[in-house]
């Protein structure tokens, strides 16, 4: 017989409620003393800094108040931890707009600036630093990127002979990571952004493991990001700090292109090869790029993964 507060097959939202359920069925059996107790262990291994923030709804089923409380807990947190007030706010898509990128390998000079950016902006670890994007080096008339170098010196470049493919999450029409997420931490949005809520992320790595792009991080250890150089402009899917225990990756700066900015790397960028916009936008710069130029590549296409990233050459 099914347990009370199942059905005989769990589908994607039991799977969701599993961990509600779990404090359900605890409470009815045991006085708050017993609860707290029984929760103990469990924010050990989660790190988990408040019952509140355990009992937290899943994402998509929280209300405009539910969310408002747990910016103010996330906004006490980070103050707590930092010295410093952020602003969290949690952006929602935009009706009518899905995003692509578009990067000319032609112009691409290996420079690096585009991963030191994204690492300020998006308040990844500096130690050890995490970094979302990898910039290749491949020689002229390669694309082998399994043998690509990545740890070529920045300040030779360019370099004659050669040409630097950056590689970071593909925002994937088919993205394998979401497909293997057991809990529904990372999903994809009407904008095209595959995201991940770091509160529901129990750090299993199959995400990691399901990427074919190298995209997703891990925090083996506890981030760790100087006060002075906190972005305190944050997104709850987006830039806010993260534990350790959890996945990250390249999220297009949701806090900055849901409000109407450029992404960080495509900002810094000191060749114009990065382009980024709305594809369902007829005269945007990418849908130009993507009718006029020659796209060279959707990386690893033959995965059936159909990347939102697309890579080419000047004529």
């Amino acid at each position: 017989m099914p347990l009370p507060d199942q059905s005989p097959v769990d589908g994607p939202q039991d799977r969701l409620l599993n961990r509600r359920n779990f404090l359900r069925s605890t409470a009815a059996f045991a006085g708050l003393s017993a609860l707290a107790a029984s929760l103990s262990p469990l924010r050990e291994l989660k790190d988990f800094s408040s019952t509140e923030e355990f009992l937290q709804k899943y994402y998509k089923e929280m209300t405009p108040d539910d969310m408002a409380k747990v910016i103010r807990r996330i906004e006490n947190q980070v103050e707590r931890q930092y010295g410093v007030r952020p602003h969290v706010k949690d952006y929602k898509p935009m009706d009518g707009v899905e995003y692509v990128y578009c990067l000319n390998l032609t112009r691409c000079i290996g420079c690096r600036k585009c991963v030191h950016a994204c690492v300020a902006e998006n308040n990844q670890s500096r130690s050890p630093e995490i970094q979302y994007i990898r910039v290749l080096r491949l020689p002229h008339g390669s694309m082998d990127v399994e043998k690509a170098e990545h740890n070529y010196n920045p300040e030779a470049v360019p370099e004659k002979g050669y040409f630097y493919m950056p590689v970071q999450c593909q925002q994937c029409h088919n993205p394998p990571c979401v497909k293997v997420c057991p809990v529904h931490a990372t999903w994809q949005e009407t904008d095209g952004i595959t995201v991940i809520d770091y509160d529901w992320c129990i750090g299993c790595r199959y995400c990691e493991a399901a990427c074919p792009y190298w995209a997703r991080r891990f925090n083996f250890t506890k981030p760790s990001v100087p006060k002075e150089r906190l972005n305190p402009n944050m997104s709850y899917l987006g830039n806010r700090p993260r534990r350790q225990g959890v996945m990250e990756k390249c999220h297009f700066c949701i806090q900055r292109t849901r409000a109407g900015r450029y992404p960080a790397c495509m900002e810094v960028c000191p060749v114009g090869a990065r382009k980024f916009g709305n594809i369902l936008d007829p005269e945007s710069e990418v849908s130009y790029i993507l009718r006029e130029k020659r796209v060279f590549i959707q990386l690893k296409e033959e995965m059936g993964t159909n990347p939102r990233f697309f890579y080419y050459f000047e004529k």
